[in-house]
C-alpha cells in the first residue's frame, strides 16, 4: 500500500513538472521590431526572438499582412524560397532546440498562413 502512495506520488510530481516545463519556454517578452530586425544571435541574444514570438502573435496580426509589412515588422527572412519566408528564431529555451517562423504567401503576396517550429 505504501509503495502505490508513493508511485501516485511521484506520478503526480512528475505530471506538474512536465507541465511547467511545457508552458514556461518562451518568456513573453514584449515584441520590438527593431530589436528583432537587430537581433546579433551573438550569446546575449540567443533567446531573443524565441522570447517574443508569442507577443508576436498575440499583437500583431500577421495572416493578411502584405509582404512589403512583414519586412517592416520582420525585417528580411533568413531563407526565401517562392512563396515561403524562414525566420530563425534562436535557441527555444529547451536544451539544444531552436525554432523558426514559418510565413506562407499567397498568389498576391499576402500572408496566407505562418507556424512556429521548435526542434
Amino acid at each position: 500500500m505504501r509503495n502505490k502512495l508513493i508511485l501516485r506520488f511521484v506520478i503526480v510530481l512528475a505530471i506538474i513538472a512536465v507541465g511547467v516545463l511545457a508552458t514556461n519556454n518562451s518568456d513573453n517578452t514584449p515584441f520590438n521590431s527593431e530589436q528583432w530586425k537587430n537581433c546579433t544571435e551573438s550569446e546575449s541574444d540567443l533567446s531573443l526572438r524565441w522570447n517574443r514570438i508569442q507577443s508576436l502573435k498575440e499583437k500583431h496580426e500577421l495572416k493578411g499582412k502584405t509582404k512589403e509589412g512583414v519586412f517592416k515588422l520582420l525585417g528580411e527572412p533568413l531563407h526565401q524560397i517562392n512563396n515561403k519566408f524562414y525566420y530563425y528564431l534562436g535557441m527555444s529555451g529547451f536544451g539544444i532546440n531552436t525554432g523558426t517562423l514559418f510565413i506562407e504567401f499567397d498568389e498576391d503576396y499576402t500572408v496566407k498562413d505562418f507556424k512556429v517550429w521548435d526542434g
